[in-house]
């Protein structure tokens, strides 16, 4: 399966982004999808992940209640909707996805997009 991820920009603080990864190739449904971002000098974090019948979903508690994360497996999509940005949100993010139960590690996750750039002004 190959992942291109979409959506970042430039926002004020406060603003909303969604951020879209669209999948080819392999059946999508048999995937868990994650999205992580990592920040200038920082290293790669989790920021939400979503079951493969998006039922289930799992947030870092630093995204937890402004962001959604959602999923259209006839679209081969996951979306990442994104509320009351705030600078520390600054980052690229990556969506990836699994062949398993989904988790918030890093490593476990087999495919990656490229990444979209999020850049929030104070």
């Amino acid at each position: 399966v190959q992942l291109q991820a979409s959506g970042g920009g430039l926002v004020q603080a406060g603003g909303s982004l969604r951020l879209t990864c669209l999948a080819s190739g392999r059946t999508f449904s048999n995937y868990g999808v994650g999205w992580f971002r990592q920040a200038p000098g920082k290293e790669r974090e989790f920021v939400s992940t979503i079951t493969r019948s998006g039922r289930t979903t799992y947030y870092a508690d630093s995204v937890k209640g402004r962001f959604t994360i959602s999923r259209d497996n006839a679209k081969n999509m996951v979306n990442l909707q994104m509320n009351s940005l705030k600078p520390e949100d600054t980052a690229v993010y990556y969506c990836a996805v699994r062949d398993g139960v989904v988790t918030n590690k890093t490593d476990a996750y087999d495919r990656w997009g490229q990444g979209t750039l999020v850049t929030v002004s104070s």
